[in-house]
């Protein structure tokens, strides 16, 4: 696991599911809405209202350039996972849609 120190006891079992949790930068932008495509997640809208392929989002991720998400990976397929935390708003499940 890259970017910021986790202590990953049995109180922080939900980081386990991820692959990476990288330290986002301070000018950061956040997810505000999942692009789907034929019911697939295929890529993220930004803050700035910037639209990002998945694998764009990914990397941008990766280089710090997204905040409240992490990294995890399912039958070989990387993804980006909302960090756990209070809200539930945030997470990108609850997210608007936008369709393509």
């Amino acid at each position: 696991m890259s970017g910021g120190q986790f202590d990953l006891t049995m109180s922080n079992l939900p980081l386990r599911a991820f692959r990476e949790i990288p330290d986002s930068r301070p000018d950061a932008k956040s997810i505000t809405g999942i692009v789907k495509e034929k019911g697939k997640i295929s890529g993220y809208r930004l803050s700035d209202g910037q639209i990002l392929t998945k694998d764009q989002g990914i990397r941008m991720a990766r280089e710090g350039g997204i905040v409240g998400v992490g990294i995890s990976a399912r039958k070989g397929s990387e993804y980006l996972k909302s960090l756990p935390d209070a809200s539930d708003d945030n997470n990108l499940s609850n997210l608007p849609t936008i369709k393509q």
